[in-house]
């Protein structure tokens, strides 16, 4: 296997395909009227939106990129607050039976997506007020 291939309804193209260009640092390798595709290398993913009428709330929980460090964390945290997005921020948090240092942001149709980095394992799901892997946009 080479990619991941995630498909997801979008209601405004364009305002998705930007927020998009932005948080993957690329451009869309095929744009429709109703449709773009991203391929990216790294992370090894397949993502398309595809344009509808209506988007009602968020049909998966949320979407994420696991990286290496709490450097590289920072580093996309960083690089999409410049980009004017607005970073909600957890560190030290359990999570999905591990301890995480992580940051999310939100697309255009209220799609979380989550950069983070895994410290270590844990026995419990959650152990923080935060509450985990669950979008709160």
């Amino acid at each position: 296997m080479k990619f991941v291939h995630v498909g997801i309804n979008v209601v405004n193209l364009e305002k998705s395909i930007n927020f998009y260009q932005k948080v993957f640092g690329a451009q869309p390798v095929k744009v429709k009227t109703d449709y773009a595709k991203f391929l990216l290398e790294t992370p090894g993913l397949n993502f398309t939106l595809n344009a509808c009428d209506d988007v009602k709330g968020n049909q998966v929980n949320h979407f994420g990129f696991q990286v290496d460090s709490l450097e590289e964390v920072l580093k996309h945290k960083e690089r999409l607050e410049k980009e004017g997005f607005f970073a909600r921020e957890e560190m030290d948090t359990t999570c999905c039976y591990a301890v995480q240092d992580k940051f999310w942001v939100t697309d255009p149709d209220g799609n979380e997506w989550e950069f983070f980095f895994t410290k270590s394992n844990s026995d419990t799901q959650v152990k923080d007020s935060v509450a985990c892997c669950i979008s709160s946009s």
